[in-house]
């Protein structure tokens, strides 16, 4: 399949546009979408396509599995993607994998902080094989005005990240004393109630942090009739904590479930409230769907070009001399000089997403 190329030229490729806390801000203006897991387009070989705009976050979760946010220790620089170029490369990889596609705009950060947030999704409205919107979102910028605009734009869903009802402990894991989820609940309701877009509920749940919060949290979903719009069996969808390289791993979190001890939970949890929270993704809307190719694998050596400095510290942002994928280069020690080329081993190309290393 033909996907975009971009003019390769690596000095514009990425625009140095500000300062994010301690953090440069970059704007993608031509790179590949496809190759880093931070921005662009993620295709896992179904109908589901992610596409993360931004990397900026205002939330500060003590559990971040990519360490966003003002207290991040592992950041580097942040991206922000160009509005037009991400169009352009959902529109190829849609035509790859046909009609009933969902876009899900989520990512590293938070995905409302992207200036022209609507038109991105009024754009991707446009395109013919996309039959589905939506945004994951803490919600700590989530009003009427906006939903509104977004409605106007065409999302029809929003997976709200609300981990606790309570208003302290939501506060402290958000890791943010503004944080009001009291606010994002009724802000969420009055969505369900007056405007075209659902709301689905997607909790982290820790262990002996914040377990006991999910049945409020139930409560509230069947009460207002979360997951309706989309005809989904559930309004709830809890998510497992894992803990990652760069995450975060909040102090009161004595143990770690494995996913065996998660599902014994969720079962016993669905006894007790009568609520369903375990569903097979095809009851969600996935479907298997042809996967983008790979044009490197794992142990090839290939020249790439140095664009910049990279997302995470000891990451160098790079690209093929195809001008085909961006690739985090790590353990780079040589000039940031735009255009420089290196050769270098692919360590990673799982879902097209690559790491490599100096050869």
């Amino acid at each position: 399949m033909a996907t975009p190329r971009a003019t390769p030229s690596a000095a514009s490729a990425v625009e140095h546009i500000g300062w994010h806390w301690s953090r440069r801000v970059y704007i993608v203006r031509s790179l590949p979408l496809v190759g880093h897991i931070a921005f662009g387009v993620i295709d896992r070989g179904t109908n589901i396509l992610q596409v993360r705009p931004s990397t900026l976050c205002f939330h500060n979760c003590i559990f971040c599995s990519v360490d966003a946010g003002p207290s991040s220790r592992w950041r580097r620089g942040e991206f922000i993607v160009d509005r037009r170029l991400l169009r352009k490369w959902v529109e190829s990889l849609a035509r790859l994998k046909g009609r009933g596609l969902e876009v899900l705009l989520d990512g590293v950060g938070e995905p409302l902080t992207h200036p022209e947030i609507a038109r991105i999704i009024s754009d991707l409205r446009e395109v013919d094989q996309v039959e589905r919107i939506a945004i994951e979102t803490h919600g700590g910028s989530l009003s009427k005005r906006l939903a509104l605009l977004l409605q106007d734009a065409g999302l029809d869903r929003i997976n709200l990240s609300i981990d606790a009802a309570n208003p302290g402990l939501a506060r402290q894991l958000v890791g943010a004393r503004w944080y009001d989820v009291e606010r994002i609940l009724k802000t969420a309701e009055w969505i369900i109630e007056n405007t075209t877009i659902d709301v689905v509920l997607t909790p982290v749940v820790l262990p002996g942090v914040n377990e006991a919060e999910m049945k409020a949290l139930i409560s509230w979903a069947r009460r207002v009739g979360a997951g309706n719009k989309s005809g989904w069996p559930t309004g709830v969808l809890i998510q497992k904590f894992e803990v990652h390289k760069y995450g975060r791993r909040p102090e009161g979190l004595r143990r770690v479930w494995g996913w065996k001890r998660f599902y014994t939970w969720l079962r016993n949890l669905e006894r007790e409230t009568g609520y369903r929270l375990i569903v097979d993704p095809s009851e969600l809307g996935f479907q298997a769907r042809p996967s983008l190719s790979k044009p490197f694998h794992k142990g090839d050596i290939v020249k790439l070009v140095i664009v910049g400095e990279g997302w995470h510290r000891g990451e160098t942002l790079a690209v093929d001399r195809g001008w085909s994928r961006t690739i985090a280069l790590l353990g780079y020690k040589g000039p940031l000089e735009p255009g420089l080329e290196v050769l270098a081993r692919i360590a990673r190309d799982k879902d097209n997403i690559y790491v490599a290393t100096p050869y």
